[in-house]
């Protein structure tokens, strides 16, 4: 594909993720944490000590920042998981522990 493909490219249709309960739009082929900046939202995670907000930081999943929970999962980089209609984030706070099935 020639790169010049691209100009004027138009997305598909958004889909519908939810973040700590409320709707945002996401467009096809953007990562979680681009569609919660994209939405007004720039932190989903807190830190173990201190409680201090943070959200994306590096964008290429080497920083850890941008940890959230999905869909049940804890510890989730959203800046390499892509927006899947139906996708569930929730706020992390601290170390972010999953329940365990033993």
């Amino acid at each position: 594909m020639d790169p010049l493909d691209l100009v004027g490219a138009e997305p598909g249709p958004a889909r519908t993720i939810l973040f700590d309960g409320r709707p945002v739009a996401a467009l096809p082929g953007q990562t979680l944490a681009a569609a919660l900046w994209a939405d007004g939202v720039l932190a989903w995670r807190t830190t173990r000590h201190g409680g201090r907000p943070r959200g994306a930081f590096c964008g290429i999943g080497q920083c850890f920042d941008c940890l959230a929970v999905v869909n049940g999962r804890p510890n989730q980089r959203l800046c390499l998981l892509p927006a899947e209609p139906g996708d569930t984030v929730t706020t992390q706070e601290g170390h972010g522990h999953a329940e365990l099935d033993v």
